[in-house]
């Protein structure tokens, strides 16, 4: 009687109410998107969050995701306003933008990208550099420096370069700073069998990985916090890339996957074929 004034079938109703009534698929939801944020150091916005649930929970909508983590000292760590801090060389050499189009090429090892930037600390500005493969997102090889010295971009490719993540007539792409397109670094290249390519001038877009790897640096991590020393700052940055961002940060790039997963499946992938050619 009750299911046909409902308007209701039997067969529906019925286990219905004997399962004590109709189960909420959001149930336990915000515990979840909030215990993810809580492991991203509080930096995860929505996005972020609902890439890092089970797959029975990441199938629900987008909405019900931020609508959950909606409240005070939830949102997700945002940019602050920029201002224009690359100082170009007027007497550098033209080079050509050879990575234009090579925003996932098949080698991870090809196609590094890279530069650096400056950070706040007490008793100096450290100055992180670091070399980014464009297939994966992952930092493969990074340095440090007390100045802008342009000796710390080429010692960011060794450390690159020692892991196996830059191979022979690799084309390596930085920004247009003068530490980046000066002779130090053009004569590593040419030792080394790297191709250097520069972007064009005033388009953010030609050199979007290596800033979006420092914008996240600064905005998840540096300003959050306060170092004493540039080595305190210098040990946080190490911590933060090799740590969360290459490992634990999902990235929208390789639909929200993490650098080091892909990577893995590429050496995977590799050895696959070598015993496959082997055999």
């Amino acid at each position: 009687m009750t299911a046909r004034l409902l308007g209701a079938s039997r067969s529906g109703f019925c286990p219905r109410v004997d399962a004590g009534g109709p189960r909420d698929p959001l149930a336990g939801l915000e515990d979840a998107a909030m215990g993810l944020r809580a492991d991203g150091d509080g930096a995860f916005g929505w996005r972020r969050a609902k890439a890092g649930l089970p797959p029975e929970r990441s199938r629900a909508s987008g909405r019900p995701v931020p609508k959950s983590m909606r409240g005070p000292g939830t949102r997700g760590a945002g940019p602050r306003a920029r201002r224009r801090a690359t100082a170009q060389d007027p007497d550098a050499p033209a080079r050509p933008g050879l990575a234009a189009g090579r925003s996932d090429p098949p080698v991870p090892a090809t196609a590094p990208c890279g530069g650096m930037a400056r950070l706040r600390a007490g008793g100096g500005r450290p100055c992180p550099a670091g070399a980014i493969g464009l297939a994966t997102g992952m930092v493969v090889g990074w340095a440090f420096s007390p100045s802008t010295a342009a000796d710390v971009c080429v010692s960011a490719l060794e450390t690159a370069k020692g892991r196996g993540c830059v191979a022979g007539g690799a084309i390596f792409h930085p920004g247009r700073g003068s530490r980046c397109t000066g002779s130090l670094l053009a004569g590593w290249a040419r030792e080394d069998d790297v191709r250097l390519s520069v972007g064009r001038t005033g388009c953010c877009r030609d050199d979007a990985v290596a800033g979006s790897l420092w914008a996240s640096l600064k905005n998840e991590m540096h300003r959050r916090r306060t170092f004493a020393t540039r080595d305190e700052a210098k040990f946080a940055c190490i911590e933060w890339i090799e740590g969360f961002y290459n490992r634990r940060r999902p990235h929208s790039s390789i639909g929200y996957r993490h650098p080091a997963d892909v990577m893995a499946d590429f050496k995977r992938r590799m050895e696959e074929g070598s015993d496959f050619l082997a055999a």
